[in-house]
């Protein structure tokens, strides 16, 4: 359907492609964001390095754990291990705040448009930075929710106060700005009490955490009041000058936003493509004539506009 060589533009070259973009930020009607985790990641929120050493030390020496991600497949024998090592991850990527600005320069630049999000980030940054949370779609989860493990019913739970305890019954105090603080002489604990441990109300199964890594995750009301949103949102700019936006998107889900944003470039004449992405800024021959590929750190694209 596309063709096999999508153009690239780099900003190192020139400050036309930043030009050209910010000319289609102006002009466009509406604008259709769609968010991967390249967007977080020059947000700060690493998942490996220095960050995932400052938070889960105890884990790496303990089990092998090299970075947040692997960690969230790790096979921990216990459910007390299990909320220990998610109950800090929840906590780490959902409840504190990005080290950098990032998604509130974003807003800024659209706060004034009709815009509206798609992203498979679950880490909530976009309602910290102050987006509508109905002109956003989640599609993929919701760090602050958990469901259950099932899952019997189509519901799912608000997570902040069992998460909060289970960060305080491991060692750590939380700051008034959020931040974990491990007092001195402190070891952190790599299990949480059986009582904190999160069971359905329903049937009683333990609880898990609402995200798509398997069949299981459950799609409630509010996703698919979600879903139903942004599918009126493209009816709604079907003719119009919308533009398409996507951010920090790789190869690792491409159907959910990058193809999808490609489809609609080249089935609506109108529609114009942006792609921001470090390395990774592509843009089919096809939809060429009506794209702009932006190559950079996300966070420095969002400031030079």
């Amino acid at each position: 359907m596309f063709s096999q060589t999508p153009m690239r533009e780099s900003t190192k070259s020139c400050s036309e492609p930043i030009e050209r973009l910010k000319h289609m930020l102006d002009s466009a009607d509406a604008i259709l964001i769609g968010a991967g985790s390249g967007l977080s990641t020059s947000a700060g929120f690493y998942y490996d390095g220095g960050r995932f050493m400052r938070y889960f030390s105890d884990f790496h020496e303990k089990y092998g754990i090299a970075d947040m991600y692997a960690g969230g497949f790790y096979p921990f024998p216990t459910l007390n291990e299990y909320w220990a090592w998610w109950s800090r991850h929840i906590y780490v990527n959902r409840y504190m705040n990005a080290p950098k600005p990032v998604y509130d320069r974003l807003y800024e630049l659209v706060k004034d448009k009709d815009y509206f999000v798609l992203t498979t980030n679950v880490d909530h940054c976009f309602q910290k930075a102050g987006f509508d949370k109905r002109r956003l779609f989640y599609t993929q989860g919701d760090y602050g929710l958990l469901q259950c493990s099932r899952p019997c019913q189509r519901k799912v739970y608000d997570n902040a106060d069992i998460i909060r305890r289970m960060i305080l019954a491991q060692g750590y105090e939380i700051a008034p700005d959020n931040e974990l603080i491990l007092p001195d002489g402190v070891t952190p604990l790599t299990a949480i009490p059986s009582e904190l441990i999160p069971y359905c109300p329903e049937c009683g199964q333990p609880l898990t955490t609402n995200l798509r890594i398997d069949g299981t995750f459950v799609e409630d009301d509010g996703w698919r009041s979600a879903s139903e949103r942004y599918a009126g949102f493209l009816e709604e700019h079907r003719s119009g000058r919308l533009l398409l936006l996507e951010i920090g998107v790789g190869f690792n889900t491409p159907g959910i936003i990058k193809y999808s944003f490609w489809c609609i470039a080249q089935a609506q004449k109108n529609a114009m493509y942006a792609c921001l992405n470090k390395g990774e800024a592509y843009a089919p021959d096809e939809i060429g004539e009506r794209s702009v590929c932006v190559n950079g750190d996300i966070g420095e694209i969002l400031s030079w506009l």
